[in-house]
């Protein structure tokens, strides 16, 4: 391995270009990870990052990783994790202090031989053909590379590039993803007793979370226009595209220990108007608590991570707008502008009078960390950049990857964290009170592999640029992908990736991904999970199957991975609405004749024993009833309901229904076979 020279922080400026076989933009998780494997492997590699720190959000605020399914982490981030956490007695896993997070990485960069820059922007490349030979930085040093690593948060390496990207939304019929798109929700409602308790991390004994908009609440000012931070209503159809993208925040490391205890700051741009809306939700319910407004999750060592629940928190919807395609100028203005606001919301709770005194309290109680972010007013260091630009590249991640083809070829990575989307934007209903739009309700994941082409651009745009941040995949998708520890997982893969292609002196696109698969797995990486290899997958039934992803839904369904559902989900009723709620399934046949029908679910003692479905087939219609207290006979998974004549000039239509069932009502596949 060559010895490089490692300098951070005070590291001077090169004065003439500087070649190396990687060179990575972003000192982000992911870039970390790329460097270092990359270094490992014998690699010259520099980092140059634009803002002063190092490791993002993982350094900069969010001390309360975001994991999934921890068996989904391994290679490089567990190996990451493991040693934060084991740097200080008495830390979590996955929850150090952001500054020992800090003190992790500088001792790996080192260890690894890694130079790494910092306060150094993206000013121009050069670009031959399909390939980038350089960059050049803000104070005018080129680094000429043979692979390049875009690990940035905001994508601006794959942006110069000319790489195809998308900042917001997708149409709803763009990827036939049932959450993508504009998505207003309704009101859900909250009782006192919820909004009054605090998160169970800090004791409290209501629910962790609490989502939307928790009762009617005015959305004008006395000249009828909406108050800050709410919007008109955009008059779009539910699952239109949009540009708009979840509200940023800061994840702020907090405290109530008197030693570390910093009050928090009043800015200087301070205007209480801006919380009109948070004024007129603290006057709906006057018994809320701090720990309500904001989630306030424990880490280590009496620090907890504050970050955005609900309606009004610090999430800034709508603030981040300009921010993906911006200029230096533009989204360091918007940076600030965040700052701003959550200090001055931060400042308002402890301070306005209009504020309930019990409130002021519980806000004053609470503060930043004298021991962290200490050369940044112990602000944390990163704007939490939930998503901006997503790569267009050779193969899309959508919400089908992860609900239902959850198996990929040239996976290099593995994701499991729930579809969690934060507010988009706040808009003024017909009625002129506020609704929340955006915010879906959080859908579960199954443990999915991740395709190494979701990491490449499209072959004839960039052979030589992987893109582990900004990677290729829908808007839905990524709200589950992007994490930190699957950023670092991609990180690695994009090191081991470009050295490959180095010795190879081939494309990124033309590596060997079996071979790359293999290191991975000699890395002790995740890119496959056993329990996967036994899963029935509603593509490999004979004759024709549907999961019930793919039928429509009437009344909230909840979706859960009990028991061994097809496709590693099914839907319940709750046991609740009884009479409302539907799931129908439209299969097509490809020839007239006579065909089984089968329904499979997941059974249980609370289940219902008198579940109707309804056949609809070529000569009418028959109900029949399933009692799902009964293990099906069919491979302890599928019942009969009979044969019946179908044509195909006419769909079948199987319809569950929970109308006068004595139970939970479960609804998985459908399966129908020739006779």
């Amino acid at each position: 391995m060559r010895t490089l020279l490692f300098s951070l922080f005070a590291l001077a400026p090169f004065l003439c270009a500087q070649e190396t076989d990687l060179v990575i933009y972003g000192g982000t998780p992911a870039g970390i990870s790329a460097g270092i494997t990359a270094a490992r492997e014998g690699a010259s590699v520099v980092i140059i990052e634009p803002t002063q720190w190092i490791g993002g959000m993982v350094t900069g605020g969010l001390s309360r990783t975001d994991v999934g399914k921890e068996k989904t982490i391994g290679g490089f981030p567990r190996e990451f994790f493991t040693r934060a956490a084991a740097a200080k007695p008495e830390t979590n896993m996955w929850y150090a202090e952001p500054k020992v997070n800090l003190v992790t990485y500088e001792a790996m960069l080192k260890e690894a031989g890694v130079k790494f820059i910092t306060a150094q922007s993206l000013k121009s490349i050069t670009k031959e053909g399909t390939r980038i030979t350089s960059l050049t930085t803000s104070d005018g040093t080129t680094y000429t590379g043979k692979m390049f690593v875009d690990a940035s948060y905001e994508g601006d390496l794959m942006a110069a590039a000319k790489v195809s990207y998308i900042v917001g939304r997708e149409s709803r019929a763009q990827y036939g993803e049932p959450l993508a798109g504009y998505y207003p929700m309704p009101i859900r409602p909250r009782t006192v007793e919820v909004m009054e308790s605090d998160c169970p991390s800090i004791g409290g004994t209501g629910p962790s979370y609490i989502h939307g908009t928790p009762v009617s609440i005015p959305a004008l000012d006395a000249a009828g226009k909406p108050i800050f931070g709410v919007y008109a209503d955009p008059k779009l159809e539910p699952g239109s595209a949009d540009g708009l993208t979840q509200a940023y925040n800061f994840r702020i490391t907090v405290t109530q220990r008197p030693d570390i205890f910093v009050p928090f700051p009043k800015p200087a741009s301070y205007d209480p108007a801006k919380y009109e809306l948070l004024l007129r939700l603290i006057q709906a319910f006057p018994g809320i608590r701090f720990g309500r407004i904001f989630h306030i999750g424990s880490t280590s060592h009496g620090k907890y991570d504050l970050n955005a629940q609900g309606l009004f928190s610090t999430d800034y919807p709508g603030g981040n707008t300009e921010y993906p395609d911006g200029d230096a100028a533009t989204r360091a203005a918007i940076w600030q502008d965040h700052v701003d606001f959550i200090q001055g919301m931060l400042w308002f709770l402890g301070h306005d009078e209009r504020v309930p005194q019990s409130l002021r309290d519980q806000a004053n109680s609470w503060g930043l960390c004298k021991d962290e972010y200490t050369d940044n007013n112990h602000w944390p260091y990163a704007l939490y950049i939930r998503e901006g630009r997503r790569m267009i590249g050779e193969y899309v991640m959508i919400q089908n990857d992860l609900q239902g083809d959850i198996f990929k070829d040239d996976s290099i990575a593995m994701g499991s964290f729930l579809i969690d989307c934060h507010i988009v934007q706040r808009i003024v209903a017909e009625d002129g009170t506020v609704r929340d739009e955006g915010s879906f309700p959080d859908d579960p994941a199954m443990p999915y592999q991740i395709a190494y082409r979701s990491l490449t651009p499209k072959r004839a745009e960039c052979e030589n640029l992987l893109v582990p941040v900004c990677f290729s995949a829908s808007h839905i998708a990524y709200c589950s992908m992007r994490m930190e520890p699957v950023y670092m997982a991609m990180g690695q893969a994009a090191g081991l990736a470009s050295v490959m292609a180095v010795k190879g002196e081939t494309s990124v696109q033309g590596i060997d991904v079996p071979a790359l698969r293999k290191k991975l797995l000699e890395q002790n990486a995740v890119i496959e999970l056993g329990e996967m290899a036994s899963m029935i997958r509603s593509s490999k039934l004979p004759g024709i199957a549907q999961d019930d992803k793919a039928a429509e839904t009437t009344g909230k369904w909840t979706s859960s991975s009990y028991g061994t559902p097809v496709d590693g989900f099914s839907l319940n009723d709750g046991n609740a609405n009884k009479g409302q709620m539907s799931v129908v399934y439209t299969l097509k046949v490809p020839t007239d004749g006579r065909y089984e029908v089968r329904v499979s679910y997941v059974t249980a003692t609370n289940r219902a024993s008198n579940v109707p479905v309804t056949i609809q087939h070529s000569e009418g219609s028959e109900t029949v009833l399933v009692n799902q207290k009964q293990q099906p006979a069919i491979d302890s998974l599928f019942t009969s309901l009979g044969t019946f004549n179908f044509s195909a000039d006419k769909p079948a239509i199987i319809t569950i229904t929970n109308k006068d069932t004595d139970g939970i009502v479960g609804a998985d596949a459908v399966q129908l076979l020739k006779q």
